[in-house]
């Protein structure tokens, strides 16, 4: 059995995507604060965080070919990293499976599940070591709640694609992680949604919304980072909930 350790974040490297906002924002700004080197990637670059020293270049996942030399050429003088966070992600619309379309089914896969593969490929490229792993999945990926369609389906495949790479890495551990409810523009699209009895959870966000229940990116970050020695302590390509740590 291989035997992970992890050290305190002091001038660690760091790779976040989805660094514009919510978690992924929270994440970057917290390991900054704690001196560490963050690498980060978002569609629209985050002045403030790249002002407090953080490495950012703008890319869009769902565009493969220039996302690949875009991530390549940043990482090209990185030969490790402590921790990688496979953050950015869409919802999609809150609707009956059989009502969603196909196109954005497969929008919803391309950005949350086949971009991470691909990253994970250039990541793992030019014998870099990275000594772990966290894929942001979700309870929607085991809860299987009506209304969740694509996003479910999508964070579901991403934690098995984060056990296969798991079986195929094994100096590196990964982990697919819930971090639990965030106060985010998702949840500001799922509050704002008229009661409806299909959709049960949306009752549930809308009790939690603007409670400690809910904290925003910042805060979640800053209780999720302090937990991830536990994460290690687990079968690496597990699933894990924050809740539960």
């Amino acid at each position: 059995f291989l035997i992970f350790s992890y050290h305190k974040v002091l001038m660690e490297k760091i790779f976040i995507t989805g660094v514009s906002s919510g978690l992924g924002y929270g994440l970057a700004k917290v390991f900054l604060e704690q001196d560490a080197i963050v690498y980060g990637i978002s569609r629209r670059a985050p002045e403030d965080l790249i002002d407090l020293g953080l490495k950012h270049r703008c890319v869009d996942l769902r565009q493969e070919d220039t996302g690949k030399e875009t991530v390549s050429s940043m990482l090209m003088q990185v030969d490790c990293f402590d921790v990688v966070v496979l953050n950015a992600g869409k919802l999609g619309q809150i609707r009956d499976m059989g009502a969603t379309p196909l196109v954005d089914i497969r929008d919803t896969m391309e950005l949350n599940v086949f971009a991470n593969k691909w990253l994970l490929d250039v990541l793992f490229s030019n014998s870099r070591s990275i000594a772990q792993v966290i894929g942001i999945s979700s309870g929607a990926s085991k809860s299987g709640s009506r209304g969740w369609n694509g996003y479910s389906l999508s964070k579901a495949t991403l934690n098995m694609l984060i056990k296969l790479y798991a079986a195929e890495q094994l100096d590196t551990h990964f982990t697919s992680l819930a971090p639990g409810l965030i106060d985010t523009a998702m949840q500001d699209y799922l509050t704002q949604l008229p009661a409806d009895a299909r959709y049960a959870p949306l009752e549930i966000l809308k009790a939690a919304k603007g409670t400690e229940a809910m904290p925003d990116g910042y805060r979640c970050a800053q209780k999720l980072i302090p937990l991830l020695p536990e994460l290690l302590e687990k079968e690496s390509g597990c699933y894990a909930d924050i809740r539960n740590l």
